[in-house]
């Protein structure tokens, strides 16, 4: 079933999406070689914490970390630690907070230092295939709606959307009803409606589409070792068009 938000409800969820945003930012702004995964998840967990929020992640299903990194090749799910990043690299950052009882969610990928055309086409098209998935955030649309039109940008660029993991609806729970595939039919699905509140992330890989889980039981891989791209924002569907609460 899917839970229809009231205004109220909404804007507790937009304090939590800030205390995300916020976050993410401070990330980017520590991005360089040489910082280890581990650094920015210390780094995280203080910053969440002075803004009054919890991690979402941390514990979560035995998560141990209170984000996610996903460097390179890695898709999602990536577990902070030891790992230097080095200059070329690109990494995924995925932040998820609640704060009294309600939750916000959301995800970039970042260059680190100078890197090559190829992956920063690559983030480029992830971040574009997002934002075309939020302008689809509106009543009287269809689900898929958003589903294909990530597929689209992904598939004309000549990447891959993953399959195995969706988007997600978000409230009072960190993962909701409906799920949201990177894939599908415009047209299709459950009617979006005003008050429904929707992770969108796409997963976008530079070859093929399917993934593998490493033996920690958390990375999830590109199957080709290829690179990949996420990104996510935590939006509502709203009367007045999408309104993102993972933003400042």
């Amino acid at each position: 079933m899917i839970v229809c938000k009231s205004t109220a409800e909404l804007d507790q969820m937009r304090l939590a999406g800030k205390i995300v945003a916020s976050v993410l930012e401070v990330l980017e702004s520590r991005i360089s070689p040489g910082i280890t995964t581990k650094k920015l998840d210390e780094i995280a967990s203080k910053e969440i914490y002075a803004r009054g929020g919890r991690s979402a992640f941390l514990g979560y299903r035995g998560y141990p970390a209170s984000i996610c990194t996903s460097v390179n090749e890695e898709v999602v799910h990536g577990v902070p630690g030891n790992r230097v990043l080095e200059e070329g690299d690109i990494i995924s950052i995925d932040v998820g907070v609640e704060k009294d009882g309600y939750y916000g969610d959301a995800a970039i990928t970042l260059p680190v230092g100078n890197i090559g055309r190829q992956a920063q086409e690559l983030i480029d098209i992830s971040k574009q295939a997002l934002n075309m998935a939020i302008k689809q955030c509106k009543p009287a649309n269809r689900l898929y709606d958003i589903s294909a039109s990530i597929q689209n940008i992904a598939e004309k660029a000549g990447y891959n959307v993953v399959r195995e993991f969706v988007g997600h609806g978000i409230g009072q729970q960190m993962h909701e009803d409906p799920q949201i595939p990177n894939f599908g039919m415009p047209g299709t699905g459950p009617l979006l409606k005003q008050g429904m509140v929707l992770a969108l992330e796409p997963m976008v890989n530079m070859g093929v589409s399917e993934v593998v889980i490493g033996k920690d039981n958390w990375t999830v891989t590109t199957f080709d070792k290829k690179l990949s791209a996420h990104f996510e924002h935590t939006v509502a569907i709203t009367n007045d068009g999408p309104q993102i609460l993972t933003q400042l």
